[in-house]
């Protein structure tokens, strides 16, 4: 009967354990993959506010963030929204309240991307990744080391919210530019017919190089 006692003691105090570190257990299961349906709109973005002639490689943080600032410490919640006045209020509520229940959690990018240009995922300890193929040109120049090509920079990404009739759309993109200047954006989309478009833009914050700075004072 002692033995049994025991036992089943312990199985509580295992079951107690497993219950306090539920939110612990939670971040060590492998990150949700962002679903194929939304890299239209991810490669929207980067063909419309980011990519030049000259840009020969981009830089994706392998998985997305749930915040909008980069000082923000916790996942971005509707009150956030409200008292930063995103988009005037204009945003439709679903759409917010899809935004902020679907960036709770990260998730993880598959070589999906198709916006024709070669890019790179990096890792969240800031490691490269091997380099994505894609089909280019033979003339395509070999690809060297980061430095000796043309690059965005780094590219950060929220997951991406609709509303309840997928009619509008809206996602987080930050760039991290190489002389340590970027910003972060706030992207509406609207849905006509088949295709996505771009509505508003918001900018949500930004780091200049200290001459552009100074030459705004």
């Amino acid at each position: 009967m002692f033995k049994r006692a025991r036992a089943a003691g312990g199985l509580i105090c295992l079951l107690c354990l497993v219950l306090a570190d539920g939110p612990a257990l939670a971040q060590l299961q492998e990150p949700a993959v962002v679903p194929v349906e939304d890299y239209a709109l991810y490669d929207r973005v980067v063909t419309s506010k980011f990519l030049t002639n000259e840009t020969r490689l981009v830089l994706i943080e392998r998985l997305t963030v749930s915040r909008l600032y980069p000082d923000q410490e916790n996942p971005t919640t509707i009150a956030l929204f409200d008292e930063r006045d995103l988009f005037d209020h204009r945003l439709p509520p679903d759409l917010v309240r899809e935004f902020v229940f679907k960036n709770r959690q990260p998730a993880r990018f598959s070589a999906q991307f198709n916006f024709g240009v070669r890019y790179r995922f990096v890792a969240p300890e800031g490691t490269e990744e091997p380099e994505v193929s894609l089909s280019v040109p033979a003339a395509w120049p070999p690809v060297g080391l980061t430095q000796d090509l043309s690059f965005l920079g780094r590219l950060v990404f929220s997951r991406v919210a609709y509303t309840l009739r997928s009619d509008q759309a809206l996602l987080y993109v930050e760039q991290h530019r190489p002389d340590g200047t970027g910003a972060g954006f706030l992207v509406w989309f609207a849905r006509q017919a088949a295709d996505w478009s771009i509505i508003d833009t918001e900018v949500l914050w930004s780091i200049r190089a200290p001459e552009e700075a100074a030459e705004l004072r």
